[in-house]
């Protein structure tokens, strides 16, 4: 990754700064996000609690308090974080994307679990069948997890089911998967939404009895397929 123009610094909040590269959905964007995080996470600036990837940025938190303590008096805290990571950006950091894994994620389309699959359906002027068909005809990028705990923002869909977010939330059950603009993504916990529904994983998407409580990272590739509802129960139950 060259040291040029093609990021930005800004602070978020006191003790939050954010490394943007764009703020567009772009895969090659989203693998410099993830390629910096590896990086951070390996080789963290001082005074770093933590860093999160996002679409096209990745987010810091410091702890300022602390951090304060370890500079010069005469420095602003802030500026210091700024130059800090003026002199990470100058590192070389291909290589460093997360490996990425191809997970094929079971989907039941039937009526009980695809809530929004009929209103999909006839506002794209498709049968139900071609809106599943449709889902399931290419492979995801996740993006990033965020919202809910393991809740993964994957794209894009077929422009052909392209559908706006609900005008409000509505009760949402773990596993549901929907559609959201050009995004995909999977409920992981019982939550509030507004996602189009069209259907139910079987698979915990969130575990946190588990080393890696998420069942996908960012950088993942993820293909759905079809499956009956006895299938699914199955599934669950095993």
């Amino acid at each position: 990754m060259e040291n040029s123009a093609s990021y930005k610094i800004y602070f978020v909040n006191d003790s939050a700064v954010a490394i943007d590269f764009g703020n567009v959905v772009d895969k090659e964007i989203n693998a410099k996000a993830i390629a910096l995080f590896n990086y951070l996470t390996q080789h963290p600036v001082e005074g770093m609690i933590e860093a999160i990837p996002a679409y096209s940025s990745v987010s810091l938190y410091f702890d300022i308090p602390a951090l304060r303590k370890k500079i010069a008096s005469n420095k602003k805290t802030h500026e210091w974080i700024q130059n800090k990571l003026n002199q990470v950006m100058l590192n070389e950091f291909s290589g460093l994307e997360s490996t990425s894994d191809l997970i094929r994620l079971p989907v039941c389309y039937d009526d009980e679990f695809a809530i929004d699959l009929p209103w999909i359906a006839k506002q794209k002027n498709l049968t139900g069948e071609e809106v599943v068909h449709l889902h399931c005809s290419r492979q995801y990028r996740v993006y990033m997890l965020g919202f809910l705990p393991g809740f993964a923002y994957m794209g894009q869909v077929d422009e052909k089911i392209v559908v706006p977010r609900k005008p409000e939330p509505q009760p949402i059950v773990a596993g549901s998967v929907g559609i959201a603009g050009k995004q995909t993504g999977i409920y992981p916990l019982n939550s509030p939404g507004g996602w189009q529904i069209i259907g139910r994983t079987p698979l915990k998407m969130f575990d946190k009895t588990k080393v890696e409580p998420c069942l996908l990272k960012a950088g993942d590739s993820v293909e759905f397929y079809s499956i009956t509802h006895e299938e699914f129960d199955h599934i669950q139950n095993t």
